[in-house]
């Protein structure tokens, strides 16, 4: 009899365990369903573009209260006066000088950063003009979007005006800032800007050198680029092509004047300003005002995306 009574407890008991082991996987299961229904969606090109034109709609309607909301206190971009942060491009984006007709993007094109950061870049068409002059009609702009909350906010802009490259004239007086910029001391910066500003330094490095397969290494796999005449290279190809091949003949380079912006522990925005000692499709290079973005890969800082605009020419 005692021996049927420890068998029968001894059944039960593993019909309570098997039952509790089948209990915690189906709320192990609903767990992670639930996370996975509830992590926050990337972004995508349709959404951005909508949050792109509506900021040029409020540039057109200088609709000042527009940018509060819409730029992140950590924005950083490039204007008329140079680098610009929150305040400087909110002042700058509604300037009561600009008389806006009409605009037009197109060629949109969106690449995720990180899981809460992404890349927007189109091409701009504006009628209209700033302070008197004309805007240039045709430019290249990128854009920089960063999740903040439930929200995805703007943390870079900037506008490459598209230009002629053999039609394109440096101001002898710019040259002069160009030498002064050389002898420069960068902006202090923290471990990470500078393992961002060692790798922009040796790439301007390959690119004077046209060294393709150092670009290569020090790049990531999917890259783009605007360069100082609003030339869009769309792909690493197109990009590497460009930088190895012989339209620039450049003797020296300069990086100097970088500053960090980190939007994660794997993605962050380096704004410099830089100079070449030479020409491209014949025309001196002049003082630039560059940005890069960086991805992290491993341990490594790796150049993901960059424009570089003519110093004091920036679009609109």
């Amino acid at each position: 009899m005692a021996k049927r009574r420890y068998l029968a407890f001894a059944v039960a008991a593993a019909l309570v365990f098997a039952n509790s082991v089948e209990n915690a996987l189906v709320s192990n299961a609903k767990a992670a369903n639930t996370t996975e229904k509830t992590a926050p969606a990337g972004p995508t090109s349709v959404a951005l573009v909508k949050l792109e034109k509506s900021a040029y709609e409020a540039w057109r309607s200088k609709d000042a209260k527009f940018w509060d909301a819409f730029l992140s206190d950590n924005f950083v971009g490039w204007g008329a006066p140079g680098r610009l942060d929150k305040a400087s491009a909110t002042k700058e984006y509604t300037g009561a000088d600009c008389k806006i007709k009409s605009y037009a993007l197109s060629e949109e094109h969106m690449s995720p950063l990180g899981k809460d950061e992404a890349l927007l870049t189109h091409k701009v068409t504006v009628s209209g003009t700033c302070g008197g002059k004309e805007i240039p009609t045709d430019s290249w702009a990128a854009g920089v979007y960063v999740r903040e909350g439930d929200k995805w906010k703007k943390v870079f802009h900037a506008e490459a005006p598209i230009i002629d490259p053999i039609a394109a004239a440096v101001n002898p007086v710019d040259q002069e800032d160009a030498r002064a910029e050389v002898k420069a001391k960068p902006t202090n910066q923290d471990a990470r800007t500078d393992g961002m500003f060692a790798v922009e330094r040796a790439v301007w490095e390959a690119w004077r050198a046209h060294d393709a397969k150092k670009i290569a290494d020090l790049t990531a796999r999917d890259i783009s680029f605007i360069n100082i005449f609003g030339i869009h290279l769309a792909t690493k190809a197109d990009a590497l092509k460009n930088w190895s091949g012989t339209g620039c003949e450049v003797k020296s380079v300069g990086v100097t004047d970088a500053a960090g912006t980190m939007l994660s522990p794997t993605v962050g925005i380096l704004t410099f300003k830089a100079t070449a000692d030479g020409t491209c499709y014949g025309q001196k290079v002049g003082p630039v005002w560059g940005t890069s973005v960086y991805v992290k890969d491993g341990d490594h800082w790796k150049w993901s995306f960059g424009i570089n605009l003519r110093a004091g020419r920036e679009g609109a």
